[in-house]
């Protein structure tokens, strides 16, 4: 300590530990600002939702909207990194960093992943102006490089503004054992039975809510609920499902009709809107064999569930304000979906998705088998692609297709009792995520920083809705915005919008993409009047088209969109392995991202770890990545015993476990991962040893080919999420190792073959 500060005395040196940071001034927030609840649902398309015509029942979004407003002309950007990063800056997304969801980032300034400190976030600038500020649920905002305990942690939730974060960091997450962090620590969620993840953040949400209005009652909230529902997997208590038993028998086809007809009786689209016809590729309904129908059926049902489920969740938030006396001061603001319907469970749906889209075979009569099984903690499914376009009616296409309506048109609800009057009031103003920033603090009396925290700001992108609370008929004052996602892309502009498809189909996950971008042809649609996107008038107005391109080159440049590229697959980015083939992790590495972790794809590799047993039955995992789709785990099992598991999705698994429990003592375990070689995919032989004795091997016929998952993380002494390997079924959550130490764990990865 220096000599001027030691020779404080105690009062003083307290006085001067409480002085506050320079530049970190927070003002009270304006009088009478409120509160702002924003719930933002995933992958949720325009017809879904009751509220909007759809087949789910949405009570809780029903009764918002009876008591507040719709809005029907609302966009995100197509897919859900991007939109959350324009939802919380303001800007869009490209604009700040995060033009490509973030499995996707590469090295273009657009799209590089990292969120631009000249952009601040809703949760900075309201926390700067007296708020109280907590994020439960999904973040999908920081690279992968920075998600493991190494940090940096400026991209996490609590370096963003959110004073409490509780909810898990990547694009999905197991709902009954999901991967977790409480501020910037992995946690295992609650023991016990019956945990379902979307239930536990809203327990979680109240509860915040609840003690900070205990200890400040005077200071506003800001609350951000982004659960993972209804993203894959598509899992749900079973009781939620068996509600919609047969209600999808007819088959997309015809969902579509009557999902229509009932959009039209409840005034969310123009009576003279047209259904827009099935994309090629996808297929009829009745061209399904009959098994398939019924897989899809049920698939179906489980996602009408899992959407019912959530909004219920969401009324228990609802339910608390209100018990509370601060609902009818509180903006709230849901949307429903950060893009349209996701059509990533491939043509004919999965009960294993993940593996499905790397094209490991999954056997449909299994399926068939084990169909009252899915929803349930021992799938991982998606529906077929079908359903998510019959999710996006009226419109074209899905998710991740941002250059039509099908990808960015979502229902949002807005309500504020103090301040709203029009309830039940439809509103049509063209609208973006980015409007919520500006009509937030518009709605709290706070203007958009020109500097923050030193750092001159952006330009604000949205336009705040505000004016739209009053007079349905005011004129739209967000008149142009651009989309673009994996290359396919469009501009709206004063009621127009030019869209180009690019390459990538929705249902194609993995693509390389190989057209040039002078190839792609544009699309023109008058949209107002025509409401679905239905009639391409490109033809008749040439003029107006290539002004529109124009615009959208004019646009793409001033927000780093450019240069225009499809999707990426092998980007050159920040690595924490780098080229290294030798790995050591002690006990305490826990929650390092898979895409982080030794890749053990494609290749041979060796596992070695020295351990100490020091009690009878020792056990827990000793290291472990993936989770129970796929992955592997090498532990110690409830019987004392060294075990190895590796499971390939649907594809086969290997376990291998030694016939005597362990011994008090140092011990070696090593596993021998041989790969077969020969391209991707392909089989391996798989061998345990214990002490240099071998305990037994296995064959697997194919391995994945790239990812075991894109949430789950490398652990060492844990299983965070779901679990790898087959752990007793009383066993703490994540099997955490006991009875003895573990000294190191070693691999060692050779060159892909």
């Amino acid at each position: 300590m220096p000599p001027a500060i030691r020779r404080l005395p105690a009062l003083a040196l307290l006085a001067t530990a409480m002085l506050p940071v320079a530049g970190a001034s927070v003002h009270a927030a304006p009088a009478g600002a409120p509160n702002v609840v924003i719930v933002l649902l995933d992958d949720v398309g325009f017809g879904a939702a009751s509220t909007f015509g759809g087949e789910a029942q949405t009570p809780t979004l029903d009764a918002l909207a009876q008591a507040g407003l719709r809005y029907n002309r609302f966009h995100t950007t197509a897919i859900c990194s991007p939109t959350r990063a324009s939802l919380l800056s303001g800007r869009n997304a490209h604009a700040v960093g995060i033009g490509a969801v973030m499995n996707s980032v590469d090295e273009r300034p657009g799209y590089n992943g990292e969120h631009a400190r000249d952009a601040a976030t809703l949760a900075e600038i309201l926390r700067a102006n007296g708020y109280n500020t907590a994020a439960f649920g999904k973040w999908h905002q920081t690279p992968d490089w920075e998600a493991s305990q190494s940090g940096p942690f400026d991209h996490w939730p609590t370096g963003q503004g959110f004073e409490k974060f509780y909810g898990f960091l990547g694009g999905e997450t197991d709902q009954y054992e999901p991967t977790l962090y409480e501020g910037t620590t992995p946690v295992m969620r609650p023991a016990g039975a019956g945990y379902h993840l979307t239930e536990d953040l809203a327990t979680r949400a109240i509860g915040w809510l609840r003690a900070q209005h205990s200890v400040t009652p005077d200071k506003p909230f800001f609350l951000y609920f982004a659960p993972g529902a209804t993203h894959a997997p598509l899992q749900v208590p079973k009781a939620w499902i068996e509600r919609y038993r047969g209600r999808f028998d007819q088959g997309w086809d015809k969902v579509r009709e009557e999902t229509l007809a009932r959009q039209k009786r409840l005034g969310v689209v123009p009576k003279n809107t047209d259904l827009t016809p099935r994309p090629p590729g996808l297929p009829a309904w009745e061209s399904l064999s009959a098994n398939d129908r019924k897989i899809a059926a049920r698939l179906m049902e489980v996602y009408a569930g899992f959407l019912a489920h959530t909004d219920a969740q969401v009324g228990r938030i609802v339910q608390a304000l209100e018990d509370d006396d601060e609902f009818d001061n509180t903006l709230f603001i849901y949307i429903v979906g950060d893009n349209g319907g996701s059509a990533e469970g491939g043509l004919l749906g999965s009960i294993d998705y993940m593996g499905a889209i790397q094209g490991l075979p999954e056997d449909r009569a299994q399926v068939l088998a084990r169909i009252d099984s899915l929803g349930g903690p021992d799938t991982y499914a998606h529906y077929p692609a079908a359903w998510a376009w019959a999710m996006d009616t009226p419109f074209q296409w899905t998710k991740a297709v941002a250059s039509h309506l099908g990808g960015t048109r979502n229902p949002m609800v807005v309500t504020w009792p103090k301040r709203i009057t029009d309830k039940g009031g439809l509103r049509s103003q063209f609208g973006h995520v980015n409007d919520i920033l500006p009509t937030v603090l518009e709605a709290a009396g706070l203007e958009a920083p020109a500097v923050f925290d030193g750092i001159p700001q952006k330009r604000i992108d949205g336009t705040s809705l505000v004016y739209s609370f009053a007079d349905a008929r005011a004129p739209e004052r967000h008149t142009t915005q651009y989309f673009e996602i994996f290359g396919h892309r469009a501009i709206y502009h004063d009621g127009w919008m030019a869209s180009a498809f690019h390459a990538r189909l929705p249902w194609q996950v993995i693509s390389r993409d190989q057209k040039p971008f002078d190839a792609d042809r544009w699309e023109l649609y008058d949209l107002r009047n025509d409401f679905s996107q239905a009639h391409d008038l490109a033809a008749r107005e040439p003029g107006r088209l290539r002004q529109l391109q124009a615009l959208f080159l004019e646009e793409a440049g001033r927000n780093q969109v450019l240069p225009l590229r499809g999707q990426t697959l092998n980007a050159k980015l920040p690595s924490l392995t780098g080229t290294r083939t030798r790995f050591t992790y002690y006990p305490g590495a826990v929650g390092i991202p898979e895409k982080e972790a030794p890749i053990v794809f494609n290749r041979s590799w060796r596992l070695s770890a020295v351990i100490e047993v020091t009690a009878a039955k020792a056990h827990g995992v000793i290291a472990t990545v993936g989770g129970a789709p796929a992955g592997w785990s090498l532990y110690v099992d409830g019987e004392g015993r060294p075990a190895f598991r590796y499971r390939a999705f649907e594809a086969g698994s290997v376990d291998i476990v030694g016939e005597a429990g362990l011994g008090a003592g140092r011990h070696a375990l090593q596993v021998d991962f041989d790969y077969d070689g020969g391209g991707y995919g392909k089989g391996a032989t798989v061998r345990l040893a214990l002490d240099g004795a071998a305990l037994g091997q296995g064959r697997l016929p194919v391995t994945p080919p790239g990812f075991f998952s894109i949430d789950e993380t490398f652990d060492v002494g844990i299983d965070t999420g779901s679990a790898a390997g087959r752990y007793p079924a009383a066993a703490a959550p994540g099997f955490p190792f006991a009875g003895g130490r573990i000294e190191r764990v070693d691999m060692d990865i050779q060159p892909n073959k």
